[in-house]
């Protein structure tokens, strides 16, 4: 094994030991060094418009840090333009790690399931030093990064929730990512160019983010599209509205209702304040800025009629949540151009998640499984005739990320070396309706 091989193995093994280990939630100091670090903020004296998207506004290196810790492996972070959810103009950052003997010639764009509602958590600020509880998963997400840098690919992983980590904000998702591709591309520091190709991978969160990409590239990042060779995604968000319906009740992952409101909310300017109990002010304020870890089993048989106003038990009375969650539905976003692998779990059950209702049906736990095989179905439908779908019906959330792994490096291997994307259109199982939410009147 070559030097650089055994930092990447040294690297991977730190990874699987932060993996394991608990997190480790950031200390004021910690937290006063991210909010400090200048290399987040735009400060150059033309309006941030005035860039188009994906224009490099900074770029350093420095070393690749797990826990901490430095690594002799090092790795590029680039601000760059992108724009928010709104359509407005902001500032995202990206990193780039360099594959082994990488001619800079294929990519992986590698989209973190870090989930929060804290900016701290990143995987540029994991990259650089510093430990939070959000940090920790990254860490250890660096065992689904490694595989891809042993190949010989670069891999670039933006912070795909912006600065503002506006968690489940789909759209925003895709913007951030889209832009990260670009801004690599066009920084001389990372080694990559304008035909750099490019695979885009994602579980979870990661999926989001992912899906949200290659449903918007062919509009508005053309120019990254010609580039893509294909995406693969497990644990997909689909319909939110599903979701938050799915998971009412359960045990492990009540904890997402609050936490994806205020994401979708914050990313959509408007206030939840006037529809909540005051147990409802309790959680949001709590989980306000918390990671999904801080979540998950702290708030079992929670449902969102405990946190509302008898008046709006049923949240699409509430205007502004039904037009934001209609915008974060990825049945009403655009087909991908281009061959996508979807994987999903059906075993919620083992996560202590027991929904079954009617129109929603089962799913992994968090992640509805109809939504995806609907989804599946409608790109297939139209158009894109390249869709490979697997479901793991006995695997949970958790337990689906095992399989799934290795079979999305090898499904973007294949796209890279050029074969035939491999289909199941004509073989999907009947999924649910991802028609947008309709307006539903006050309680009462």
């Amino acid at each position: 094994m070559n030097r650089a091989a055994r930092l990447i193995a040294t690297a991977l093994a730190a990874a699987a030991v932060a993996a394991a280990a608990p997190a480790v939630t950031a200390g004021p100091a910690a937290a006063a060094t991210t909010a400090a670090d200048p290399f987040y903020a735009y400060d150059g004296a033309a309006p941030l418009s005035s860039y188009a998207p994906g224009a490099v506004l900074k770029t350093r290196t420095l070393s690749y840090h797990l826990l901490g810790l430095a690594t002799p492996v090092r790795a590029v972070q680039v601000l760059f333009r992108t724009t928010d959810a709104q359509g407005r103009p902001s500032a995202g950052v990206t990193t780039v790690v360099r594959g082994l003997g990488s001619d800079g010639s294929r990519a992986v764009s590698y989209q973190s399931f870090y989930d929060s509602l804290n900016p701290a958590d990143g995987p540029s600020r994991a990259v650089a030093g510093d430990v939070s509880l959000g940090g920790a998963i990254a860490n250890a997400e660096a065992l689904f990064v490694v595989p891809f840098v042993l190949q010989g690919y670069d891999v670039v992983i933006p912070d795909t929730e912006g600065q503002t980590a506006d968690f489940a904000a789909g759209p925003e998702y895709g913007t951030t990512t889209l832009d990260s591709i670009r801004a690599a591309s066009a920084s001389p520091a990372t080694g990559l160019g304008p035909d750099t190709r490019f695979g885009l991978i994602g579980y979870s969160g990661g999926a989001i983010a992912t899906n949200w990409a290659a449903a918007l590239a062919p509009s508005y990042a053309p120019d990254v599209n010609r580039r893509l060779v294909g995406f693969a995604e497990g644990g997909l968000l689909v319909d939110p509205a599903h979701n938050l319906k799915y998971v009412a009740g359960g045990v492990v992952w009540p904890g997402v209702i609050p936490m994806a409101i205020t994401g979708v909310a914050r990313a959509y300017g408007f206030d939840l304040q006037p529809y909540l109990s005051d147990y409802g002010k309790q959680v949001f304020a709590k989980t306000r800025d918390a990671s999904i870890v801080n979540a998950l089993g702290q708030y079992p048989g929670l449902t969102w009629q405990k946190l509302a106003k008898p008046a709006y038990a049923d949240p699409n009375s509430i205007p502004e949540y039904l037009a934001a969650v209609n915008k974060v539905n990825l049945g009403s976003a655009p087909t991908p151009t281009v061959p996508g692998y979807l994987a999903q779990g059906d075993g919620g059950v083992l996560e202590g998640t027991f929904g079954n209702l009617a129109g929603i049906g089962t799913g992994d736990g968090v992640m509805v499984a109809g939504d995806v095989r609907a989804l599946a179905r409608q790109y297939c439908a139209t158009g894109n005739g390249s869709v490979k779908y697997q479901q793991y019906d006995l695997l949970s959330h958790l337990g689906a990320a095992v399989p799934w792994a290795p079979t999305a490096v090898l499904y973007l291997n294949d796209r890279f070396a050029g074969k035939a994307a491999p289909s199941d259109c004509g073989r999907i199982p009947a999924g649910n309706s991802l028609a947008p939410e309709r307006p539903a009147p006050l309680a009462g």
